[in-house]
């Protein structure tokens, strides 16, 4: 699949089994976050691989954030069922440090996005589905504390790795002129 034919089809997919990326695959998706842009050469973001066991704890740690946050008991559901939704979950952390004037924290948050989605389409490129999850859970404070995050950091995915139990329709082809104007 050449990159043009990548970024027009990319969708994100729920439903994800094994095989996840191992190896070689899994070190071509972290290098692509390395190669997302990066003013200042920041890299500020960092990753927790969650996979087997880990996902119990995952679930643990997402259940927990849901009665912190009083989000009640059907969020709690979800909570199990986002921990196991896919064999590999990448969380990302945006690593924000608001005292770099060239480089304001918001540019930081972006670049660990940009980051995140190298990394889909990495996961893509090697045959791989994905999908990107967030949600309020991820201020956790016991969450946050087991990814090792600080006062700044800021979790921005949950991203599940796998492959497609089912593949998906082919995505449709926008108008894009309601996004467009010039100057």
């Amino acid at each position: 699949m050449d990159a043009l034919e990548l970024l027009l089809t990319r969708r994100s997919n729920k439903k994800l089994v094994a095989p996840a990326p191992q190896g070689e695959q899994l070190d071509n998706i972290l290098q692509a976050a390395l190669h997302a842009p990066d003013h200042g050469r920041l890299t500020p973001y960092r990753f927790v691989i969650i996979e087997k066991q880990g996902q119990d704890v995952l679930e643990q740690l997402l259940q927990s954030a849901v009665e912190e946050l009083n989000q009640g008991e059907e969020r709690k559901k979800k909570a199990t069922d986002v921990s196991h939704r896919a064999p590999m979950i990448i969380a990302v952390i945006a690593k924000i440090n608001n005292e770099i004037g060239k480089v304001p924290g918001w540019e930081q948050m972006l670049t660990a996005g940009c980051a995140t989605y190298a990394m889909q389409l990495a996961a893509n490129a090697q045959g791989f589905d994905n999908v990107w999850v967030s949600g309020p859970w991820i201020d956790g404070s016991e969450l946050r504390q087991a990814f090792g995050c600080e006062a700044q950091d800021k979790v921005i995915a949950l991203l599940m790795l796998g492959t497609a139990e089912q593949k998906l329709e082919k995505a449709k082809i926008h108008d894009v002129s309601p996004y467009v104007s010039y100057l």
